[in-house]
């Protein structure tokens, strides 16, 4: 059992290097801009900082492609900036978790340059190879960007695979060389001084092609708690195992208290619910906010006392939550605020996406306006099968990463504040209302919002230790659920949509104190729209 589990008290923000500040005028976000930031980050609150890639990489899928583990791309800096940026986050009481990707590399990666020489070549078994079947593709799988998952190389007359883009090669988890190389480095950035570790895809490292089995492979866990016993397990670390597949009885295993694999898991269940079922994130479905409930309530059952939640609602690869399940426009910084509050009361640690805490929302542009490959594979390839533009234009609307990946808006000022160059992704136009001078000069803006829920969860133990009850579990407009730990009770109680209703809790709410409300006033029993509180009581 680890003697101190930091992370349990901590709140973590994911910074998007090249959306997050430029420092030198290129367009482009760097490791600098996120210096000149530190201050900003210590007035939030935060204890951490997950720094999407900013490895040597071709970018053709935005860093997760990476040439060199041990290197920084020129576009974010050098090393030695990483370096200060270690050192100054510890002066600002800040950790910084990398981001590790360990199921493939780029093709550009020096092993891999190495591996399609020829079959002899002892980087060769690095990647997973398959020979051509009767002059046709090994199998018929298809990759996550679309297309074949498999790619020839006339040099070795054989496919390598590829789970995502044509330039990501899997890697051969099953080859113990591949193992120890990335042990190796993982310790090399531990001795630099990093604070943990967010595992990209590790659900899908222990693949087997031939039974077309990615995710959940067989060896999947004793993979990843020989990965531990030969790095982060040595210390103190916060590592976080993004798992697209994961379910309640693989996440107490990522999860396990006695720390053998990670500190915590994403899943992604709650994500995919405002999509048809059996059917892509495009295919749009409305939220069935009672299934919203049930499924959040799952995880905080199981995983109380057998596992950790990771509390997220956006990402690099998310839209903006205030656009999904808010209201981006009458009720903007109302709805930001309620989705705070459901979010920040539950156990877990909570992640808080770049622009989040300024309720930053999705754009509109033209396609030609989009960076994002997935987005562009997916309107391309939905143009070839028929699908009406507008139809498609409405699903990117929604669902494109690049939702996420609009520069940072810090000021009214041209690009947002963000860049005195051309910025390399188009500023959404909203941010001469929408920006973090207008936020940090509001008292009763969204970030004061965030500022307040991280300082509430540092000052009342119940929002770590407290056991999960869902309440009004039919009720078709309230998210509401009880705290509990031995000497006191949490109460939180949010109207999830725009119409003004009555809160049908029988309750007696006169011992409470109200430590949060999303309106100046409250009105009794009567919500108006998105209006969330929190309740406290000592027993």
């Amino acid at each position: 059992m680890k003697n101190e589990q930091w992370w349990k008290d901590a709140v973590i923000y994911q910074i998007y290097p090249k959306s997050f500040k430029d420092s030198n005028g290129d367009g482009i976000g760097d490791i600098n801009g996120i210096i000149s930031k530190l201050d900003y980050l210590e007035k939030l609150g935060i204890d951490a900082i997950w720094l999407s890639p900013v490895y040597k990489s071709p970018q053709d899928d935005n860093g997760y492609d990476i040439a060199d583990y041990q290197a920084i791309d020129t576009m974010f800096g050098t090393l030695e900036d990483m370096d200060r940026l270690i050192s100054e986050a510890k002066t600002h009481h800040i950790r910084i978790i990398m981001d590790l990707v360990l199921n493939h590399t780029s093709d550009e990666h020096r092993w891999f340059q190495e591996a399609k020489k020829s079959k002899d070549n002892p980087y060769h078994d690095y990647y997973v190879w398959r020979d051509a079947q009767d002059g046709q593709l090994p199998n018929d799988m298809q990759s996550v960007f679309g297309g074949p998952a498999w790619e020839y190389v006339e040099e070795v007359d054989q496919y390598y695979f590829h789970q995502f883009s044509v330039k990501q090669p899997d890697l051969n988890w099953d080859n113990e060389a591949v193992k120890h190389e990335l042990y190796d480095m993982i310790n090399w950035w531990i001795d630099r001084g990093v604070g943990g570790f967010r595992l990209d895809v590790i659900d899908q490292i222990a693949k087997v092609p031939d039974l077309k089995i990615t995710n959940n492979g067989p060896k999947l866990h004793d993979y990843i708690r020989e990965l531990n016993e030969n790095t982060f397990g040595k210390g103190e670390f916060i590592t976080v195992g993004e798992a697209w597949g994961a379910n309640i009885d693989n996440a107490k295993l990522y999860s396990n208290p006695d720390g053998s694999e990670f500190s915590m898991v994403f899943q992604f269940e709650h994500i995919g619910l405002d999509q048809q079922e059996g059917k892509e994130k495009w295919d749009l479905a409305p939220l069935p906010f009672i299934k919203l409930k049930q499924v959040l309530t799952k995880w905080q059952e199981a995983l109380d006392g057998s596992g950790w939640n990771s509390l997220f609602w956006d990402n690099h690869d998310l839209p903006r939550i205030v656009s999904r399940w808010g209201n981006d426009q009458a009720y903007r910084k109302e709805s930001a605020k309620m989705l705070a509050v459901v979010l920040h009361g539950m156990q877990g640690t909570p992640y808080i996406y770049q622009g989040e805490e300024l309720g930053m929302t999705n754009v509109q542009y033209p396609i030609e306006d989009y960076e994002d490959l997935e987005t562009l594979n997916m309107y391309h390839e939905r143009k070839k099968q028929g699908y009406q533009e507008e139809g498609i234009m409405r699903s990117i609307h929604a669902k494109s990463r690049d939702n996420a990946r609009t520069p940072m808006q810090w000021d009214a000022s041209d690009n947002a504040g963000f860049t005195t160059g051309t910025p390399w992704l188009k500023v959404n136009p909203n941010y001469i209302e929408i920006n973090a001078k207008d936020n940090l000069e509001d008292p009763d803006s969204v970030f004061a919002c965030y500022q307040k829920l991280i300082a509430l969860r540092k000052s009342y133990p119940i929002f770590v230790d407290g056991h999960f009850h869902l309440l009004l579990e039919e009720d078709e407009n309230f998210f509401a659920y009880m705290r509990e730990d031995e000497n006191s009770e949490l109460l939180v109680v949010a109207n999830f949509f725009d119409q003004q209703v009555n809160l049908p809790l029988e309750l007696d709410l006169q011992d409470y104190t109200i430590l949060y409300q999303n309106y100046k006033d409250t009105s009794g029993n009567l919500y108006r729209p998105y209006e969330a509180r929190i309740y406290y009581k000592q027993k």
